[in-house]
């Protein structure tokens, strides 16, 4: 006999693939048989059909192509023959899926075994039809199936009640076809039918309104009692797994319960008893009561509130902790995280066990015991809990040490009860794991330390103490370099002692050390070198005596091959040297930095949706009005994109500049104007001169002030404008006084006065665009003012269908700022019969150097259903 024949069996041919030694030796066994099997099918041979789908059946498990034998699987299921009809069938399911073309041809077929005398033979069409039905076939057979949830025998009532499941998916439209045989399901004694039943009932549920009312007027009270008739029935060995009695219908039963009971205080009566029963008498000390005892916490959790209830299902899932399988306490961890908002007090309890759980050997325990410890954290408990963290830090594993180190900084700065303990917290973290903290959480610190002015002389000793046992962490050599810089002489002279730290002698000295150690260190990066070097340039005014070791050490990094090292060690040298009389102004302490801007940022609560109002600015203590979108991050993050603040500072420094000219007056009457302005120091003035980016509003009108008061006091800095401008000019004082001063600062020259803008204008565009929905933006500019820009954006909806609840939200780099007004409406009519209007103003401080960029969102109902849309808009008109 030919081994590769039609007549060879589906054994011989699965003996000759397991022989063979090679890959391509078996490709060429199975391209030997699916050849036999083509010529088979050629011949049109009856006889071996069965057989060669039986083979291409096996081929297929092992991953080569039997598309070829699709038509004979069809040919098998029209014989008449129930052994032919039930490799056809297999075939089928296995061969083909909804996606073929060839199914619709088998729908026929399907009709006539649906209905076929033979229940074995309408169980094999059952079978076919729940595993490959498509939507167009589910509407086809759909009468049948319905049909058959009432038939007489019960396997096939339960096939037809999992084949209903996959038609209700597939078309939810027919799901009200199916309410009332779905319901009589729940009163079967037939196990396999009542769990068919009820995974039927819950699925109907989910995709239909009308079959939850029905369900939850007719048929929890029966659910309940059956749920009652399991839990007290006897020893069944039939379905008992591990001494538990049919888990996989008391789970079943009560996901049916939690979707009946959500959102309704009836029904949820109704089933809390018998939760509580389930809850008690179900064994806990094997897998199949635990699963049992975790679907009825998420079902006591999901109804309505029941808080003896709940406390019972929240103590379960402590229980859970204490096992040693590590499945069950994630999904413990994970449940008491959705709990958790429901009844924190009742989670509390079990707060030793979750900490117990941040130390777990497994990584995915031990980071979702940690986001549930910090939900855990309030005003009451944050001292302890802060305590066990930051000690489990020491030895924690250094993957979770990331995830941990920004946990606890957060909690810190969030729940923090006072400033020296923030302090203290803060800078055990640094001690033991610097190197993970992140740079928001440093800003934070040092701009915690500015704030507290009674505790800078604590602040700079804690961290010279630190510095000397831990100096390998990097943020924690960052945040002492600042602070011995900021207030190195606090340092040596043991300035506001407190009671609870004991004095220590350091030098001038022992503090450059500090310094020069953090500059010459192999790992030290570019920020902290920077940042050493303006902190020696600080103590070489505070310690006159270690000038010349200072000046000998900046001197040093004049060679770098780092520009930016480079260049402030030549800077700073040229201050020692020749700049004795401005170092003084130069060095002095920082102004107090703008604590509430970054309460924002370090506790999360940024928006990443513009607000729509603006903020007004920020009185500090120091008195100088600080624009909000200035935090320390920008001080010290050289890539931020943001606008720096101008320092309030260094008005001598200008003075010495300008050859003594006397800016007071200006200054004075600017503040008496009754402008809207805070008044503006020397600094400011020069930084506008330079053409640094402050916003053009502030420069312009800081200038004009200051050059019309000076005016009337017959300043030099009138007469300056007088001399590089004609009298006919003389109107436009921003440049008539910067070119003098520019000639002052070093010959640069200006840009030529720019005539005024009267406003541009720009074409329209389509934002957005969808089958159903047209977004268009109109651009307008205020003359004399290109950063801000005003969009005129209009909804139109091109559908049949009117939209409700309709919300735009927008959101943009950080260096654009948006602000969005009302909407004209929150309804949207169809048909492009009306639309929506909304403006939104724009604020582009990189104007002229970055286009304007935007991601958007739409939220609105249509026919009751929340829909979302997302998009980026990238076509703005250049020059915006």
């Amino acid at each position: 006999m030919n081994p590769f024949s039609s007549e060879t069996r589906l054994r011989d041919m699965i003996r000759a693939i397991r022989a063979c030694k090679t890959a391509a030796e078996e490709r060429a066994v199975v391209r030997k048989e699916c050849a036999a099997i083509r010529a088979s099918i050629n011949e049109n041979d009856p006889d071996y059909r069965h057989r060669n789908i039986a083979k291409l059946m096996f081929i297929h498990m092992l991953g080569y192509p039997t598309h070829f034998g699709q038509m004979e699987c069809l040919k098998l299921i029209a014989s008449a023959e129930f052994p032919e009809k039930r490799i056809g069938y297999l075939g089928l399911m296995l061969l083909l899926d909804e996606r073929q073309e060839v199914l619709m041809l088998v729908t026929n077929s399907l009709k006539q075994d649906l209905n076929h005398a033979n229940q074995y033979i309408v169980g094999l069409a059952l079978c076919a039809l729940g595993n490959i039905c498509s939507a167009e076939m589910a509407r086809d057979l759909a009468p049948e199936v319905e049909r058959l949830l009432q038939f007489r025998d019960p396997n096939t009532r339960k096939k037809a009640a999992l084949c209903a499941i996959r038609i209700i998916k597939k078309v939810p439209d027919l799901a009200e076809n199916f309410i009332n045989p779905a319901a009589a399901l729940l009163k079967e004694k037939h196990h396999g039918v009542l769990i068919t039943g009820v995974q039927l009932c819950t699925d109907l549920c989910k995709v239909s309104p009308e079959a939850l009312e029905h369900f939850r007027k007719k048929c929890t009270e029966g659910l309940v009692r059956t749920l009652k008739d399991v839990v007290n029935s006897p020893y069944a060995p039939e379905y008992d797994i591990a001494g538990i009695t049919d888990p996989f219908l008391h789970i079943r039963l009560v996901r049916l319960l939690r979707v009946l009971g959500q959102g309704n205080a009836d029904a949820s009566d109704l089933m809390n008893d018998i939760l509580a029963q389930v809850a008690t008498k179900t064994e806990s000390n094997k897998n199949a009561g635990n699963a049992i005892l975790y679907e009825c916490v998420e079902t006591i959790m999901s109804i309505e509130d029941n808080g003896g209830l709940r406390v019972l299902a929240i103590n379960i899932l402590g229980r859970f902790l204490s096992n040693r399988d590590n499945n069950i306490r994630y999904v413990a961890l994970n449940m008491l995280m959705k709990a958790i908002t429901v009844d924190t007090q009742a989670v509390q309890r079990h707060r030793a066990t979750i900490l117990e759980c941040v130390k777990d050997s497994d990584a995915s325990i031990r980071k979702r015991a940690l986001e549930l410890v910090y939900l855990l954290v309030n005003e009451s408990n944050v001292k302890p809990l802060t305590k066990e963290l930051i000690e489990y830090l020491e030895v924690s594993d250094q993957e979770f040490k990331g995830d941990l180190t920004a946990k606890i900084c957060s909690i810190i700065a969030k729940f923090s009860p006072e400033k020296i303990w923030y302090i203290d917290q803060m800078l055990k973290v640094l001690s033991e794991a610097g190197n993970f903290v992140k740079d928001e959480a440093w800003h934070a610190l040092i701009v915690v330390i500015s704030n507290a002015s009674d505790l800078h002389g604590y602040s700079v000793r804690a961290l010279y103490r630190a510095f000397q046992t831990s100096a390998e962490q990097e943020t924690l050599v960052r945040v002492a370099v600042w602070c011995i810089g900021e207030y190195g002489d606090m340092l040596i002279n043991n300035v506001a002692l407190l009671d609870i730290e004991n004095p220590i002698t350091v030098t001038g000295s022992d503090a450059v050390d500090v310094v020069e150690v953090s500059i010459k260190r192999h790992t030290s990066d570019l920020t902290t070198k920077s940042m050493s070097l303006i902190a020696l340039l600080k103590l070489s005014s505070r310690f006159p005596s270690c000038s010349e070791r200072i000046r000998d050490i900046i001197i040093q990094n004049r060679g770098s091959l780092v520009l930016e090292l480079q260049q402030r060690s030549i800077e700073f040298n040229s201050v020692i040297e020749k700049h004795q009389n401005i170092r003084s102004a130069l060095v002095e302490r920082m102004p107090v930095l703008d604590e509430a801007t970054f309460i924002g940022r370090r506790a999360g609560s940024s928006p990443a949706i513009v607000p729509t109002s603006n903020s007004a600015s920020l009185n500090l203590p120091n008195g100088v009005a600080k624009p909000p979108a200035a935090p320390l991050v920008d001080l010290l993050d050289l890539s931020s994109d943001d606008v720096p603040a101008p320092s309030s500072s260094g008005g001598g420094f200008l003075q010495d500049l300008l050859g003594g000219v006397d800016l007071l007056p200006g200054l004075n009457q600017t503040a008496i104007s009754g402008t809207n302005e805070a008044p503006r120091t020397g600094t400011d003035i020069l930084l506008d001169l330079l053409s640094i980016e402050t916003s053009p509003t502030q420069s312009s009108s800081s200038i004009t002030d200051i050059l019309s008061s000076s005016q009337g006091d017959k300043s030099p800095v009138a007469s300056l404008g007088e001399i590089s401008s004609p009298p006919s000019l003389s109107t436009r004082a921003t440049s008539a006084g910067a070119d003098p001063m520019m000639d002052l600062l070093g010959g640069f020259s200006p840009n030529p006065p720019m005539p005024e803008d009267n406003g541009p204008v720009y074409p329209s565009i389509v934002a957005f665009e969808s089958s159903s929905l047209r977004i268009t933006f109109d651009f307008s500019k205020a003359p004399g003012n290109p950063q801000k820009t005003t969009i005129l954006a209009t909804f139109t909806n091109m559908s049949q269908s009117i939209y409700t609840d309709f919300i735009f939200q927008a959101a943009v780099p950080k260096f654009l700022q948006l602000h969005l007004d009302p909407a004209s409406s929150n309804t949207l009519p169809a048909s492009g019969n009306g639309s929506i209007t909304q403006n939104l103003r724009v604020t582009n401080s990189q104007h002229g150097k970055k286009s304007l960029v935007m991601r958007m969102r739409i939220a609105y109902k249509f026919n009751n259903e929340d829909i979302l849309e997302e998009g980026q808009i990238n076509n703005f008109p250049r020059g915006l």
